[in-house]
């Protein structure tokens, strides 16, 4: 198990690009984003990452849009030899932890219905399904669950 003073979980920059296509491609094959897309999500406009690093090494990595209003969680990876230790969860709270901050009254996401960690792992930090969107991911026609998180009257964790 790591311990969590051996994890760094700081915002990413461009220079943490050759890493993240490493683990995009390693952990959504066919499905994963183009370099040009992870370079533009890691500095566009409302877009917030954020990456955790093990021993000087990034494996992780987290995204959060704000609209103004509700904040949607663009992805959440983690290396597979890091994963089960709570890096997930950890990238989660700083994403949620920004969402509030922002003041964002919602938080939403999709992610895939095989997916049972990452599912478990929203549940647990009180996401709720709201419906399922057919054939959402490609390629392979993946159905999606939606999931939402009310943050109105929630206070921020001490």
């Amino acid at each position: 198990m790591t311990e969590p003073g051996d994890v760094l979980v700081r915002a990413l920059t461009p220079a943490d690009l050759p890493a993240l296509e490493r683990m995009e491609i390693d952990l959504f094959e066919a499905a994963a984003w183009s370099p040009e897309s992870l370079a533009s999500e890691i500095s566009g406009p409302g877009r917030w990452y954020v990456g955790t690093v093990v021993g000087g090494e990034l494996v992780g990595y987290a995204g959060l849009w704000f609209d103004g209003y509700d904040a949607q969680v663009m992805t959440i990876g983690t290396d597979e030899r890091f994963q089960g230790r709570g890096l997930g969860r950890r990238m989660l709270d700083n994403l949620l932890d920004r969402a509030r901050s922002l003041g964002a009254a919602v938080v939403l996401l999709e992610v895939r219905v095989d997916n049972d960690p990452a599912i478990h792992l929203y549940e647990s930090a009180g996401f709720e399904r709201l419906g399922m969107r057919r054939a959402y991911y490609q390629p392979g026609n993946i159905d999606a669950w939606t999931m939402r998180l009310d943050l109105r009257g929630q206070e921020e964790p001490a």
